[in-house]
């Protein structure tokens, strides 16, 4: 069922949602979260055919923000919501309302959306493109548990991985890091099979792709080995190799549908890694909504290291953390922080100079003097020497032998 509003308010839509759920027979909400998307004219109908694809599996309101602020100056000025409810037939068991926002009402879609959110159910906002620089401080960002990005979809995707890291919030996730989401489980299941220790790594590519260079500092900061960056013709990701003392652990997708995984000592096998579409993708996001945890160490990790050619190097960090320098060509270097040297151990303390004697003119105490020879007013009628609780002065002040009541040689 679809009911069409024309300049609206969000009072309207709510009374028209329950009026297409009593007309289809479903009055009661069996919802579990709140889907918000923020797009364009242009890019509406491809995320919205993903998310009630989504939603079959997670049953959603869809909340699509579609802004236009217009060209003119006098279309600018207005302020006009136009509102599209479809309820049943493909939306299935969620809800679907279309926003478009005229003129100043573009800049307070905020406003707009707060009204129409689910009562005690999580909130998830999608940029399909044109994400805010730090998604946690817009302000329809600012209503959700979890905010989905794309860098893939930006002019830089390298370089958006970057803002991505400086401006993490938890609760941040980028489609580009769900894309390697079963080759990263391939690789983890391998290497429990094979445990062999890994000397170095190289992941192969398409050039500008996120996905890969996510790959890459994943591999970095959970082996700690050097791992390389290089460029293929695609499509997306093609190989991963995991050098061993074994032996190479190879996972290779040269079609991006079937990938073929050789280990040393073991069959070559085939393994289903198919592109998987953008509605696969939002649904595994959907699946959790706790902060993703590996994201956040993955991005930052080694952030440094990527520059807008697409390609980075990746350093063993012997003690655990990487500081990187990037290099001309398109390729970034990242060498691992080397250990601290330890502190120099703290030079003796100088013998004290003795009172009656000279300073040196360098500033160097004088040798100790030769213990002179008891007089004979000290000696007993034994033939010892008395000894004295003061010792010699020639020692530097240190005591001599009669000052720990030793016996002087005969």
């Amino acid at each position: 069922m679809n009911i069409d509003l024309t300049d609206t308010t969000s009072s309207r839509i709510n009374s028209a949602l329950v009026q297409a759920r009593r007309a289809t027979g479903t009055p009661a909400v069996g919802m579990v979260l709140t889907l918000v998307i923020v797009t364009d004219e242009g890019n509406h109908y491809d995320a919205l055919k993903a998310a009630s694809e989504a939603s079959k599996e997670h049953p959603s309101r869809i909340l699509v923000v579609i802004k236009r602020p217009g060209r003119s100056p006098r279309d600018r000025k207005m302020a006009r919501m136009d509102a599209e409810v479809r309820v049943g037939g493909e939306t299935g068991t969620g809800e679907t309302v279309l926003l478009r926002l005229h003129g100043e009402l573009a800049n307070h879609a905020y406003s707009v959306v707060l009204p129409l959110l689910l009562p005690d159910a999580p909130v998830v906002v999608w940029w399909p493109e044109d994400a805010p620089e730090h998604p946690a401080k817009d302000l329809l960002g600012q209503l959700a548990q979890r905010r989905i990005t794309d860098a893939q979809a930006t002019e830089d995707p390298v370089a958006t991985l970057g803002l991505r890291a400086e401006t993490y919030t938890p609760g941040d996730t980028d489609l580009a890091w769900t894309r390697i989401t079963p080759w990263r489980s391939v690789l983890a299941a391998a290497l429990d099979q094979k445990h062999s220790k890994i000397t170095s790594a190289v992941v192969e590519g398409e050039a500008y792709n996120p996905s890969s260079e996510l790959l890459a500092l994943w591999l970095a900061e959970r082996l700690r080995v050097p791992v390389d960056r290089q460029i293929t013709e695609g499509p997306g990701l093609t190989a991963v190799r995991l050098e061993t003392a074994d032996g190479v652990i190879c996972l290779d997708r040269a079609d991006g549908a079937l990938a073929e995984l050789a280990m040393p000592g073991q069959p070559d096998r085939h393994v289903a890694l198919q592109r998987r579409e953008m509605s696969e993708l939002i649904a595994e996001e959907l699946r959790r909504l706790d902060p993703d945890e590996m994201y956040a160490i993955s991005v930052k990790f080694g952030v440094n290291k990527l520059n807008g050619g697409g390609t980075a190097r990746h350093d063993p960090a012997p003690a655990g953390t990487a500081d990187a320098a990037p290099s001309g060509g398109g390729t970034a270097t990242a060498t691992a922080e080397r250990p601290r040297e330890a502190p120099a151990p703290p030079r003796p303390p100088l013998p004290t100079r003795d009172p009656g004697t000279a300073p040196s003119p360098t500033n160097t105490p004088a040798p100790p003097q030769a213990p002179s020879a008891p007089k004979p007013s000290d000696l007993k009628p034994g033939g010892k020497p008395e000894g004295k609780p003061g010792g010699s002065s020639g020692n530097g002040g240190n005591g001599g032998n009669g000052g720990n009541g030793g016996k002087a040689d005969k």
